[in-house]
């Protein structure tokens, strides 16, 4: 047996394949908020939140112009950006709604809290926060049990 991968292993990345960079970074800057870290050109770009050097990466070396991955093919399902809070999570919802993006779903995992959208070049982002892990539900022998359960979009604008 393979010995597990070092607990503080973390994505530091997800680098995605566009068809127009300024577009792009319209919807991860301008609507989600990120900062462009870095661009090279009119053919890729660096975005991040917090200073670091890149959450997202954007580029159109193989895509310039393309089309969305048809459905029933294999790719990305959705790359999840990480509040560090419910309020956080709020303003995301608010920025979302303020851009008029319709939300593919919203979901209480009990976990997490989670908005699912789509970039415009049709990948899935989930927008998502943590709850302590003390609130996480588990079964009488403590295993953890995550759910799907409709999130009430409501109270999260009020509350957020």
């Amino acid at each position: 047996m393979t010995a597990p991968i070092h607990p503080e292993t973390r994505i530091g990345h997800v680098h995605l394949k566009v068809a127009d960079l300024d577009r792009a970074l319209g919807f991860y800057c301008g609507i989600l908020g990120l900062g462009l870290t870095q661009r090279f050109g009119t053919r890729a770009a660096f975005v991040a939140a917090g200073g670091y050097h890149h959450h997202i990466g954007l580029n159109t070396w193989e895509s310039l112009g393309g089309l969305p991955p048809a459905p029933g093919t294999t790719g990305l399902y959705h790359l999840a950006l990480l509040y560090p809070s419910r309020a956080a999570l709020a303003d995301a919802l608010r920025r979302v709604d303020t851009a008029g993006i319709p939300l593919d779903g919203a979901s209480d995992h009990g976990v997490s809290e989670a908005l699912y959208l789509r970039d415009p070049d049709g990948n899935g982002v989930e927008l998502y926060r943590d709850r302590p892990e003390a609130e996480w539900p588990r079964a009488p022998d403590g295993a953890l049990r995550m759910v799907t359960a409709p999130l009430d979009l409501d109270a999260l604008r009020r509350d957020g």
